[in-house]
């Protein structure tokens, strides 16, 4: 049994994981979505009251293209400050919060990543560009395949898409040296502390259905499991595979 130790960072703006929100206004023709990419960064992620500073995690995400990520009739808002439909019940993050998640794992160039929740491909490739592979699950198979299709005709060559149930993640490529998790279950998932490196890093929101949600930190130092509640955010649940235990 791993020690377990907790510090709180305070943050002051709940801001939003995975929701579903409805399309805004009718897409303009021929939008430059490099210039709206630049300007996310500028208003969203850099300005006042948010602050990502890692570089690295800025050169990912002002050259990841968000808006091939997102289904055609929402693509005009693909760079607003806000989570997206993608179908099947499930979302795209607001820019922010992949940033921030991204940025408190401190991916290195030689990492093996973990994520649970591929939703639609957009946070694994921006960490595609930032660590050695990522190996992602997603539950909703229609989801998996659209993804794993997405980030084949991107040229993003180190992610690898299973289709499956999260919580168990994926032992046969354990140990990870970091696990992301987009999607959140109501208590940390044991197999996913167990496939953690020791000195890795894990960052995971947990809380129940439709309440407030903690976005937790989480680092093996020493044989301890070091936590920090970092933010409050809201994401949607994490859903198990039939006969699943809780």
């Amino acid at each position: 049994m791993l020690g377990l130790t907790m510090r709180r960072l305070h943050l002051p703006a709940l801001l939003t994981g995975c929701l579903l929100l409805a399309a805004g206004c009718a897409p303009e023709k021929d939008r430059d979505f490099t210039t709206a990419r630049q300007r996310m960064l500028h208003d969203q992620l850099t300005g006042p009251g948010r602050g990502i500073k890692d570089a690295r995690v800025l050169a990912a995400m002002r050259t990841v293209p968000r808006h091939e990520f997102v289904p055609e009739d929402v693509r005009f808002s693909a760079y607003d400050d806000r989570p997206l439909p993608i179908g099947h019940g499930q979302t795209i993050s607001q820019p922010f919060i992949v940033a921030f998640m991204t940025e408190q794992l401190k991916p290195q160039p030689t990492d093996k990543v973990l994520e649970v929740g591929t939703g639609s491909g957009y946070q694994a490739a921006v960490l595609s560009g930032l660590v050695k592979a990522v190996f992602t699950i997603e539950i909703v198979e229609p989801l998996a395949k659209r993804a794993a299709a997405g980030l084949h005709r991107l040229g993003y060559t180190n992610v690898l898409v299973r289709a499956g149930d999260g919580y168990q993640g994926w032992p046969e490529h354990a140990p990870f040296d970091a696990i992301i998790v987009t999607c959140a279950p109501d208590r940390i998932p044991q197999p996913l502390v167990e496939q953690l490196k020791e000195g890795g890093r894990m960052i995971i929101p947990v809380g129940p259905e439709g309440g407030l949600q903690e976005l937790y930190l989480l680092e093996k130092r020493g044989g301890e499991l070091k936590q920090q509640a970092v933010l409050p955010v809201r994401f949607v649940p994490m859903t198990r595979g039939p006969g699943a235990q809780r």
